[in-house]
């Protein structure tokens, strides 16, 4: 019988770097143990987007926006809305039923570290091109991400890299390219961001299409002097040049540890995780932190975030993206619970953990826990004895074990599944990962 630690561990891993088990999965790693389960995970191969994406879902460049009161403009805007819902609800299918889930996981952390809003860049295919950079490289080598995420069309537009000029230097995207991105707070100074400003002048974006323009003339190629090295720089190399500092080592291990592990605890003092990204391989770094002795520490519990929860219940739930469900309701549920693919509330991207426990989200969550048990797959759970039921549940949805109050709310509402489902999906052991 696998024990409290092993099950903790499982259950992390599957609710933070992925989006919860499938019915069985849960049991099915247990029993391998939590070695093998660490391998599966990482393991699982990534599977490419294809480019026919674009035409098949049909995502594409809608052009210049037509002028106002104009006949064209009522079909532009009925196109724009209906391809940010596709992009959307293609999103979330790919978090429900994606295969490497580790992926998955790893392409939303991302969203929120390069947080980019489309309340802004008001484009569905210059987003979905981001999204597809962050698919790209969620595993891959930081140095490579950073250099094509410093001239990703949606970035750029985002922190207004497109405005910035010799004369009149722009200073948001080296700010937060050091800030947010790279370094973290305090591990640069004021002369930095102007000086970096002038090496990330001469890059134009298109609008419509987020195809990114470099033209020399309008770029600072002299020396600057920059974290105390005096050399000359365009845009990738100067993210490359940020990425292979020590700083980015300890900020990019913080701030995964901070989304994974605990918001609230630093990251251990032994430098291991930092070393184990020495290579800036993203792979390696999460190898490092689940293998770690301080990944399975009780005080580390943490609350699922409204995408997560969402989705995680879907998984459990065998439910997906499709003409059956009111994907319009999804996408409400998430807009009313504050976390909506492709609408950061702002370049830091969302609040983590214990932000998402108010009255208010309860009630949310509540709602559209209800909404789900009445249309997903019950069986696993309709398959057991009556008596068997909320252990039955456990493992169905992966989580650690129930407390006794919770076991005695779901006790009484054993004869209806809908119920005990819906409570259960809505319980502190589920909400909040163990």
């Amino acid at each position: 019988m696998a024990s409290i630690e092993e099950r903790r561990v499982l259950s992390r891993l599957l609710h933070r770097f992925g989006f919860g088990p499938r019915p069985g999965e849960f049991a099915q790693l247990l029993s391998a143990g939590i070695p093998a389960a660490i391998g599966t995970i990482l393991s699982r191969p990534q599977i490419d987007i294809p480019d026919s994406i674009f035409s098949l879902q049909g995502i594409s460049d809608l052009g210049a926006q037509p002028a106002p009161n104009s006949k064209e403009i009522v079909d532009y805007a009925n196109a724009k809305r209906l391809q940010l819902r596709k992009i959307s609800l293609l999103w979330l299918s790919w978090m429900i039923e994606g295969e490497n889930q580790l992926l998955e996981s790893m392409t939303w952390f991302w969203h929120g570290h390069w947080a980019t809003s489309y309340q802004k860049v008001d484009e569905p295919y210059v987003m979905f091109k981001q999204l597809l950079t962050l698919r790209k490289y969620a595993l891959g080598n930081f140095s490579d991400f950073a250099a094509a995420m410093i001239v990703d069309g949606a970035l750029v537009y985002w922190l207004d890299g497109q405005l910035n000029t010799i004369k009149a230097p722009n200073e948001n995207l080296s700010r937060e390219m050091m800030e947010l991105f790279t370094l973290g707070v305090n591990r640069y100074s004021e002369t930095d961001v102007k000086e970096s400003a002038r090496v990330l002048t001469g890059y134009r974006v298109n609008k419509s299409s987020g195809v990114v323009t470099f033209i020399p003339s309008l770029h600072y190629s002299q020396p600057i002097k920059l974290l105390g090295s005096t050399q000359s720089f365009d845009a990738p190399s100067l993210a490359r040049f940020l990425v292979a500092r020590d700083d980015c080592a300890q900020f990019i291990s913080e701030r995964i540890w901070y989304r994974y592990v605990s918001s609230n605890s630093a990251i251990p003092a032994s430098g291991a995780l930092q070393r184990s990204f020495n290579s800036r391989d993203i792979s390696a770094l999460i190898k490092a932190i689940v293998t770690d002795p301080d990944f399975s520490k009780p005080a580390y519990s943490m609350v699922k975030s409204p995408v997560a929860w969402l989705v995680s219940a879907m998984r459990a739930l065998s439910m997906s993206v499709n003409e059956a469900t009111d994907n319009n309701y999804l996408l409400n549920r998430l807009d009313a619970m504050g976390q909506r693919p492709f609408f950061p509330p702002n370049v830091g991207g969302w609040p983590a953990d214990e932000a998402w426990l108010s009255t208010s989200s309860a009630q949310d969550r509540l709602s559209t826990a209800q909404y789900l048990a009445a249309r997903g797959d019950l069986s696993p759970i309709a398959s057991v004895s009556k008596a068997s039921r909320i252990d039955a549940l456990t493992d169905w949805l992966g989580i650690v074990g129930f407390s006794d109050r919770t076991k005695s709310a779901l006790s009484g509402a054993l004869n209806d599944l809908p119920r005990l489902v819906t409570l259960a999906l809505c319980s502190p052991e589920y909400v909040v990962n163990a």
